[in-house]
């Protein structure tokens, strides 16, 4: 069954499964939104729908919770379990996972936080779907994936340790004398229970016309979360196939159930021809404080670091530190002379406590003179710009070369 979509009901295909076997189960269920869905595809040659209406909140719960009872016992005890839901049928899905799984297994409410067309309906535009995460036991797998700081967080925040006091309570280290310890390397801020993922807009490249289909960096983000490779997913409810082609795309093994011919019939397409639409959102962010010197944070391309927001004399924070103390980097700016940025800088590395820090000149505006700049541990480098027009500049000097006259091949 590994490496397959299968056809039927989940309900009979789970017991095929050998219990302890499966990772992560990932399960978008019908929503109990007491609605037909359907949609066309792009070429609107081909409608896929499925039926949410149930009647009655207890035949929607009972038909979850003998699935979630046998999903369950098919999960290994290291393994996990995430259930995407909606406002419609919430309250119902987090006291089946309470009850199988037990509410001491809960992990997280994720909030999945997107930006939606706007329609006539009164009332606030929804904009948001919960994705429950339990774990079968204590033991769970879990892969911590950091991301960027805060366009507001502050730098001291960034350089300096923390540490517990007596009351338990989170305070920044301190040496015998009072100054902040610095800390280790600084990998980001651990990712939160809310994610800005974008919806799938009508013309992604992915769209492939299912109602419901989720945008596959959702689905890779669950599956690198609580796996490895080579690692089973289980997607009883697979759909348009996007949990499978995620599996795929990331190394792991993948189980696939839907009751539709059709459905099967594109996951099956989907993985032997995968795309995925590139979200510029979440390459570029949505928060406009952003003030950080995007020119000057270009020359550091290759090295990893940190960019700092709001300050003259600090551009990024490198990753690695020099001494147990923070690597600082200033680039110097159009108008700004040549002992000026090296004075903003020393002045910083004072404050920060830095040991090492690296000055990048990018042109020569220094007054009168040109000063020899003598700051213990800055190292000054020239820019690539600044290297090539120095170049030109030493060259213009020198006797023009006699041209000499192209070679053609042919008459």
């Amino acid at each position: 069954m590994i490496n397959k979509i299968i056809e039927g009901d989940c309900l009979e295909a789970m017991r095929l499964i050998d219990e302890c076997s499966v990772d992560l189960v990932y399960l978008d269920p019908p929503f109990f939104t007491e609605k037909k869905h359907k949609l066309k595809n792009r070429k609107r040659d081909k409608e896929f729908s499925f039926d949410d209406i149930w009647g009655s909140d207890k035949v929607y719960a009972e038909f979850l919770r003998e699935r979630i009872e046998i999903m369950r016992k098919i999960l290994k005890e290291e393994g996990s379990i995430f259930v995407h839901c909606d406002k419609s049928g919430e309250h119902i899905v987090r006291a089946i996972l309470d009850n199988v799984f037990g509410a001491a297994n809960f992990q997280s409410e994720i909030i999945w936080s997107y930006k939606r067309w706007s329609n006539s309906k009164k009332g606030l535009l929804p904009s948001h779907q919960k994705i429950y995460f339990y774990s079968k036991s204590k033991k769970f797998k879990f892969n911590t994936i950091y991301t960027s700081y805060s366009e507001t967080t502050n730098i001291d925040q960034i350089l300096q340790r923390r540490t517990r006091d007596k009351h338990n309570k989170s305070v920044y280290d301190r040496d015998k004398d009072g100054s902040f310890k610095h800390g280790g390397k600084k990998q980001g801020v651990p990712l939160s229970d809310v994610w800005d993922i974008p919806y799938l807009n009508p013309k992604a490249k992915e769209r492939v016309g299912y109602p419901t289909q989720k945008p596959l960096i959702l689905l890779e983000r669950i599956v690198q979360l609580v796996t490895t490779e080579g690692d089973i997913v289980l997607d009883p409810f697979c759909g348009s196939g996007t949990t499978c082609v995620a599996a795929a795309r990331l190394g792991r093994n993948y189980i696939g159930i839907d009751k539709s011919s059709e459905a099967v019939h594109l996951s099956n397409n989907r993985i032997a021809n995968p795309v995925k639409t590139e979200s510029n959102l979440l390459k570029k962010g949505r928060n406009s404080y952003i003030n950080a010197d995007k020119a000057a944070l270009n020359l550091l391309k290759g090295v990893e670091f940190n960019p700092v927001q709001r300050n003259k004399g600090i551009d990024a924070i490198l990753k690695e530190q020099f001494e147990n103390a923070p690597i600082l980097v200033k680039v110097q700016k159009e108008h700004e002379s040549v002992s000026n940025a090296a004075s903003l800088l020393a002045k910083a590395m004072k404050t920060k406590k830095s040991k090492k820090s690296i000055l990048i000149l990018t042109n020569k505006n220094n007054g009168l003179f040109d000063f020899p700049i003598e700051h213990e541990g800055m190292v000054v480098l020239k820019s690539p710009a600044l290297q090539v027009m120095e170049a030109l500049q030493k060259g213009s000097s020198r006797p023009a070369v006699e041209a000499k006259p192209l070679c053609y091949l042919g008459g």
